[in-house]
């Protein structure tokens, strides 16, 4: 088990007075709220939900790694992060729409990074379904570069990777 799921996280840049923790079995219901909260916006675009807000967050939590932020007593953000054949994955990064704009997504992408370097990896891998611009572009501006994966596994979505230095 890692220190990310051991202890709070507090600290770090941006986010606001968000404090992060590693997400319990009772913030299943909540998680969820938040996804959905979170994606709404891409549901005509997309012309249904995104994977994430088909998710049972009661599984997701406990099996994969799961970090919420907390603002107040509300969660505020979900990073939901697995180890994969291919590496590191950032299988769900998601901002309640109330705390975007506030560097809250920027500081769960840099916890991954950090968690994903712990564990010895020298790269973190995310995806991102090609209509979602917006996140492509703020990946790109954080390191991230698209690349084909050796196992595509949906044409709707663009994969994209950050090598790490220690």
């Amino acid at each position: 088990m890692s220190s990310l799921r051991q202890h709070g996280h507090g600290g770090g840049s941006g986010g606001g007075s968000h404090t992060l923790r590693a997400a319990r079995p009772a913030d299943a219901p909540e998680v969820a709220a938040l996804v959905h909260d979170a994606y709404t916006c891409y549901l005509e675009r997309l012309g249904g939900p995104p994977g994430p807000m088909t998710e049972d967050y009661a599984d997701v939590i406990a099996r994969r790694i799961v970090t919420v932020a907390e603002s107040g007593k509300a969660i505020a953000g979900v990073l939901v992060l697995g180890e994969y054949d291919e590496g590191f994955l950032v299988e769900n990064v998601a901002v309640h729409p109330d705390h975007q704009g506030v560097g809250l997504g920027r500081r769960l992408l840099e916890l991954a990074e950090r968690e994903a370097l712990t564990r010895g990896f020298d790269s973190i891998h995310l995806y991102t379904h090609r209509l979602m611009s917006e996140n492509r572009a703020l990946y790109a501006r954080l390191g991230y570069v698209e690349y084909e994966p050796r196992a595509r596994r949906h044409e709707a979505l663009v994969y994209m990777r950050k090598r790490l230095c220690g």
